[in-house]
């Protein structure tokens, strides 16, 4: 076993926990904004502007994650 056989573990554990970790975070932020906003209704249009900047930057990171390891699944750079 080389380390070509085990790129296609690494590229799944990345896209997963890529995901896992997107979701939980996009999930807690949203909990929090809820919260926020029902505790103080008068920043609601604040916050909402700071929520889907945080969740775009929360989806990018994954984004990132997913072309990195489809890019390592098809041209893998480590081959000799």
């Amino acid at each position: 076993m080389n380390g070509i056989d085990l790129v296609p573990l690494a590229v799944g554990h990345m896209i997963g926990l890529g995901a896992i970790g997107s979701c939980i975070g996009i999930g807690v932020l949203g909990a929090k904004f809820l919260e926020g906003s029902a505790r103080q209704p008068e920043l609601m249009d604040k916050l909402q502007g700071k929520v889907f900047l945080l969740a775009g930057i929360t989806d990018g990171a994954f984004i990132i994650a997913t072309g990195i390891g489809l890019w390592f699944s098809t041209a893998n750079p480590f081959k000799n």
